[in-house]
């Protein structure tokens, strides 16, 4: 646990000085957002969070391969999280490019779909479906499409939510905490290595999610762009894909403890990137929706986002963006809690929070309007 937890600082605090050169050479190379109708910044920021973010998980990479315990891992370990860390790289550079010139949203799903490929092309990919008890296997064309149906799918919700100072750093820095705690247990109590790629990559990506969180809070100084949520989109589902493919099905369909009476740990390494990005995955659909039905294209951009309606509901623009987290949050560390305790405790406390946090969101504005400035 202390690698780890020395992997998590070293990718938060190079992410952090990386920022404040990438934030720099942005101004300069005129990659800044403008101001829009549909934005809520008022003044051009820069871009270029994601190249500090993937700087940040190279340099955790690095120094994980250096380390007594997590260096003497297996070599597919570090196998997996280079091509993940490859494909990272070139969904990065998509990014890069769009925030320079905007890509068309063809152009961008193309990359995307590239990225996924060369994640699958490496050898990270779905080899079977685990399912309660049991597991189906997969062909190599049913494999590698679930694979970047999964991955293409995650970088745009991520991609999707990236409307509010902190948004989507924030959620994923959660969703990734989560993920990294379920992989370590099932790692535990099925007496299975503590290194395995999925622990380190999730570690990492907390690590530069909130390494990058003081520069791009409200109000930010930079932004993430295009090329930051998309890397941590794609990191994120590729970490669970990874997950799957050093576990054996066994141990996945077991799953902790006495949870093996829920079907929750078969399916977490396959749902948990959904549940982890609820927000943005819901918010993505109801945007594809919502467009669809007004015949627009569902990349057309609009002023309806969850977090608009926040703010419309009289949220400060850090209300808004704490009120998504504690969601994600809630969502997040509720199913990796229900995974691996059975019984109707974890159910009714998770149905209570449910409610609490729900009425602390439509009170929030209330308050702080009684409260004053």
């Amino acid at each position: 646990m202390r690698e780890y937890l020395a992997i998590f600082g070293i990718a938060l605090g190079v992410t952090y000085l990386l920022a404040s050169i990438a934030r720099l050479i942005a101004v300069r190379v005129g990659a800044q957002a403008r101001v829009r109708d549909r934005d809520v910044h008022a003044v051009p920021t820069p871009y270029f969070g994601g190249p500090a973010m993937l700087g940040g998980l190279f340099a955790a990479t690095l120094v994980a391969e250096r380390m007594p315990f997590l260096g003497a891992a297996d070599a597919t370990v570090f196998h997996d999280v280079r091509a993940i860390l490859a494909g990272g790289a070139l969904i990065c550079l998509v990014g890069v490019v769009d925030d320079l010139i905007e890509l068309d949203a063809l152009t961008k799903f193309a990359g995307q779909v590239l990225a996924s490929v060369v994640v699958v092309a490496l050898g990270v990919q779905f080899v079977y479906l685990p399912l309660p008890g049991t597991f189906i296997g997969l062909d190599q064309a049913q494999a590698m499409l679930l694979t970047v149906l999964l991955i293409v799918g995650s970088a745009n919700a991520v991609n999707f939510v990236d409307g509010l100072d902190g948004l989507a750093a924030g959620i994923v820095a959660i969703g990734a905490i989560a993920f990294f705690v379920f992989a370590f247990i099932l790692a535990v109590e099925n007496g299975e290595t503590r290194a395995i790629a999925a622990a380190m990559l999730t570690i990492a990506l907390a690590g530069v999610c909130l390494g990058i969180l003081p520069h791009n809070f409200y109000p930010a100084r930079m932004f993430i762009g295009d090329s930051g949520s998309m890397l941590i989109g794609f990191v994120m589902a590729c970490s669970s894909i990874s997950l799957t493919g050093q576990f054996p099905p066994s141990s996945l369909a077991q799953g902790v403890g006495d949870a093996d009476a829920s079907f929750l740990p078969a399916l977490l390494p396959l749902l948990l990137p959904f549940m982890v990005l609820a927000i943005p995955f819901v918010d993505m659909l109801l945007a594809v929706v919502r467009r669809t039905r007004e015949r627009r294209s569902p990349f057309s951009p609009d002023k309806m986002h969850l977090h608009h309606r926040l703010l419309q509901m009289g949220h400060s623009h850090p209300q808004a963006v704490l009120s998504m987290y504690a969601v994600a949050g809630l969502v997040s560390f509720g199913i990796v809690v229900m995974s691996l305790l059975s019984g109707w405790e974890s159910i009714v406390a998770f149905l209570v929070l449910i409610v609490l946090t729900a009425v602390a969101i439509i009170l929030a504005p209330k308050l702080s309007s009684k409260v004053g400035p």
